[in-house]
């Protein structure tokens, strides 16, 4: 049995329905008629505080791994790259990433965030979530609390990761509610730079016709009026509505239209890269455009930015090539789309690295201080928040937690981020969990 709010959604029900479920829409687990039921509670959700806000989405570039951030965001004499100017005066950063230099009007560069795990997967839930991993309880991530706040929007999925390299590994859970409902997880779709990219929950088997849709929508209906003659109760009403809601995501273009990159021009797709992180920022721009509230742009090679060993090497020659081309493209796409300043672009990984090159001329894991770039929806760009020492080591001035990240996005967003969920045992979450758990706050002079 399938709890919503006041809804209670019985297997019986469940399996009446079951011709909805053309594909498993990706979204773990959950068919898109209960996306749809669910749907409804989040615009319901938001009793705390009203803010005005000045965002409507947000998106998370992912940069797996960990990059360094003396070789990126905040140069030091102890890299090897040199620093280069940028179209800010007085801000630099490194020769690598010199197309992202000419925009630095658009993102305010964060180099004192400070958070507490060292490992890939502690460091990747704490960044997702703002809470340390605990056997105790599971804690809901950014995207879904996002979606949860604000509702979906144009029958687009609300909360979206690509590509879905995730699915199978544990880092799946940690973008999940954990015990918020199913429908805020994120839908995960495929890599969008693989020949015949498609995401089948949005089309109908080729089997299946509209007219043979229809008709079993109408078999249902006599189904139905036989089942309620028997036993009636209130959730047979609202599943109507959800039902219809399902039959039109599928039957109108909207979504298929905004996972369609064929009606993309060759010049746009070559401008953002063929690769997998290229194209999954297209992608992303386009689902934004279409309506999603929260998209996770995780295209980068798996681990990539982890560089235990040669690392100069492998920032220079693979990971900060992609990054350089396709984030200026995607930030001036979203200007000339008037998406800019209503969508928060994050671009961070779970730590930066350490100061120091080991024995294999690698650097390894740094939660001490890293930076991170944050731009859009009424941030403030073109601006250095906090400072670190003069290695990159520690912070100097001013220490940013996960939770005063979240907090500055949730204020963007109209969300009250002093809100806290209570869990299923009993326990209050913040939705903004700083260090020490204290309530992160909005960052003086982003917004």
């Amino acid at each position: 049995m399938v709890k919503a709010g006041c809804l209670t959604i019985t297997k019986e029900l469940l399996k009446r329905r079951h011709f909805l479920q053309v594909g498993s829409l990706s979204l773990l687990g959950i068919n898109l008629s209960q996306y749809l039921e669910l749907k409804t509670l989040m615009a319901e959700s938001n009793n705390g505080l009203k803010r005005k806000a000045t965002a409507e989405a947000c998106v998370v570039i992912w940069l797996e791994g960990g990059p360094s951030q003396v070789d990126t965001w905040d140069p030091k004499p102890n890299s090897n790259f040199k620093p280069i100017s940028t179209n800010i005066p007085g801000i630099q950063i490194s020769e690598l990433l010199p197309k992202i230099a000419k925009h630095m009007d658009k993102l305010a560069l964060v180099r004192s965030v400070h958070t507490k795990e060292n490992n890939h997967g502690q460091g990747t839930y704490y960044a997702l979530t703002g809470h340390r991993p605990t056997a105790a309880m599971k804690f809901p991530s950014l995207g879904t609390i996002v979606t949860k706040e604000l509702g979906a929007r144009n029958n687009i999925p609300a909360n979206v990761i690509v590509p879905d390299a995730w699915k199978s590994s544990s880092y799946g859970e940690y973008i999940k509610g954990a015990f918020l409902d199913p429908a805020f997880n994120p839908m995960m779709v495929p890599d969008p730079s693989k020949e015949n990219f498609q995401v089948s929950d949005l089309s109908l088997p080729k089997t299946l016709t509209v007219e043979r849709l229809h008709h079993r929508q109408s078999m249902l209906n006599l189904v139905d009026q036989l089942y309620r003659s028997k036993i009636e109760r209130i959730e047979h009403q609202a599943m109507d509505k959800f039902s219809e809601q399902a039959l039109q995501m599928i039957l109108t273009p909207e979504a298929r239209e905004a996972f369609d990159l064929s009606t993309e021009s060759e010049k746009t797709k070559d401008a953002y890269g063929r690769g997998s992180f290229g194209q999954s920022l297209l992608l992303t721009r386009r689902l934004i455009e279409a309506g999603s509230r929260f998209v996770t742009a995780a295209g980068h090679e798996l681990n990539g930015w982890d560089t235990h060993s040669d690392n100069d090497q492998r920032h220079k020659e693979k990971m900060t090539p992609g990054l350089d081309k396709a984030l200026p493209v995607f930030l001036e796409d979203l200007k000339q789309r008037g998406l800019f300043e209503t969508t928060i672009v994050v671009v961070m990984g779970e730590f930066g690295r350490s100061p120091h090159h080991n024995s294999k001329l690698g650097r390894d894991h740094w939660p001490h201080c890293w930076s991170l770039a944050i731009g859009g929806g009424g941030i403030k760009g073109g601006q250095v928040i906090g400072a670190s020492d003069d290695r990159g080591a520690y912070v100097a001035e001013r220490t940013i937690s996960m939770g005063d990240i979240y907090a500055t996005i949730y204020k963007a967003l109209g969300i009250d981020w002093h809100k806290e969920y209570m869990s299923p045992i009993g326990r209050p979450v913040k939705i903004a969990n700083a260090l020490d758990d204290e309530t992160g706050q909005p960052i003086e002079g982003l917004i």
